[in-house]
């Protein structure tokens, strides 16, 4: 059996896990699960998967989960809490493969201790990649580990590699990669009327299921925009050879363009259990729980280009990976304040994109040496992304 541990258990990546875990429970043993405040729902996952650790953000809510587990039928479960214990469940001697699952930046020093431990790496954060990038990758090199991306565009890809492909590489034969995008709820709203969305109507994406940062950021195109940036570095591709195309059915997961003009695309229904259930088996499969695709259902698959006047986050993502060093954190530590403002009312749907822009402005990219200066970097941009707040 495979030990797992998945960091941020409780959002919509983690319960997709744990669900595709429980229909090949011979296979996988839960050793750790963690979230950041929903002890509730750890909770729950802790009186059915009994993992040895169960880890917080918080100690106080560490230890009202403790005694919770105390009275229960799980009460061998250790519970820890701080980012600290979130490094050390993820680089547990018994643990073979980490989801990392944890939503932004907060992810990046747990995968960091996952990669340097030589773990396999299930990579749904996509924040700790774009944040660290090439530091990322190297770490993952160095230790012998393996990482596998969870994103369904970027496990598409994967899977649409050359035989025997591993991530960090430039694949050969290849021309390009195509990211696809649904476009999100608002791909057909008058752009003059985007100024007046709420947070209730970006955080209803039309075909997935996800929690409300990366919902919105689904909708402002940043999402595949940071996708953008963690493509390039998970499969070694420049800017120009990375496309991204509207396909608003959300079949066509990505696609990849040969040399040759042949093109290789991965389809399948909407889900995130699917690339879930490739990366915790691969290169074997197993049963996800996805029903099969229904291609009459569909009937037509439809495609565009963006629109980055609509979509004007799209934009600032590919100019920061052109610009690389230390561009792409701080364009990710501001949106992820912009977001968060956006998300408590206290400025518009636009204004997330003018937020970005103005922060990449304010501030001087430098190269990104070490962990400790992306972090500097990290908490810089988000400083001056709060005092441009009152600004948009």
């Amino acid at each position: 059996m495979k030990g797992i541990c998945i960091l941020g258990s409780t959002g919509s990546i983690g319960v997709s896990t744990l669900d595709v875990l429980r229909l090949n429970h011979k296979d996988f043993n839960v050793l750790a699960l963690t979230a950041h405040q929903n002890i509730e729902r750890l909770f729950q996952q802790c009186l059915e998967f009994n993992p040895q650790y169960a880890v917080v953000s918080d100690e106080l809510l560490a230890e009202q989960l403790a005694e919770k587990l105390r009275q229960s039928t799980a009460d061998g479960t250790t519970v820890l809490s701080g980012e600290a214990s979130l490094c050390e469940v993820a680089k547990l001697g018994d643990v073979d493969i980490v989801v990392a699952a944890i939503v932004g930046a907060a992810g990046l020093l747990p995968c960091l201790s996952a990669a340097e431990a030589g773990k396999r790496i299930l990579l749904a954060n996509k924040e700790a990649l774009v944040v660290s990038g090439d530091l990322f990758m190297d770490a993952v090199k160095q230790s012998g580990g393996e990482l596998l991306p969870l994103d369904s565009e970027h496990n598409a890809l994967f899977q649409c590699m050359p035989a025997g492909y591993q991530t960090g590489v430039r694949p050969e034969g290849v021309r390009k990669i195509i990211l696809t995008a649904s476009g999100g709820p608002f791909l057909h709203m008058d752009v003059n009327e985007l100024v007046n969305v709420t947070p209730q109507q970006a955080c209803a994406h039309p075909n997935w299921s996800m929690g409300k940062k990366i919902s919105v950021d689904s909708a402002t195109m940043l999402n595949k925009g940071l996708e953008v940036i963690e493509a390039s570095y998970l499969f070694a591709m420049p800017a120009e050879h990375i496309d991204v195309v509207i396909h608003p059915q959300s079949v066509i997961h990505s696609l990849v363009d040969y040399q040759d003009s042949s093109v290789l695309a991965q389809l399948g229904n909407p889900d995130m259990k699917t690339p879930i259930a490739h990366a915790l088996a691969w290169p074997e499969r197993i049963n996800s729980g996805v029903p099969p695709l229904d291609f009459v259902k569909y009937g037509q698959l439809t495609f565009s280009e963006p629109d980055t006047v609509r979509f004007p986050c799209l934009q600032l993502a590919f100019d920061a990976l052109k610009t690389g060093g230390t561009a792409p954190a701080i364009l990710n530590a501001a949106n992820e304040v912009a977001v968060d403002a956006f998300l408590q009312g206290h400025i518009k749907f636009t204004s997330i994109a003018k937020v970005i822009e103005n922060v990449l402005g304010l501030m001087t990219v430098s190269p990104a040496d070490s962990i400790a200066d992306v972090l500097d970097v990290d908490q810089h941009a988000r400083e001056v992304s709060i005092s441009q707040l009152g600004v948009v």
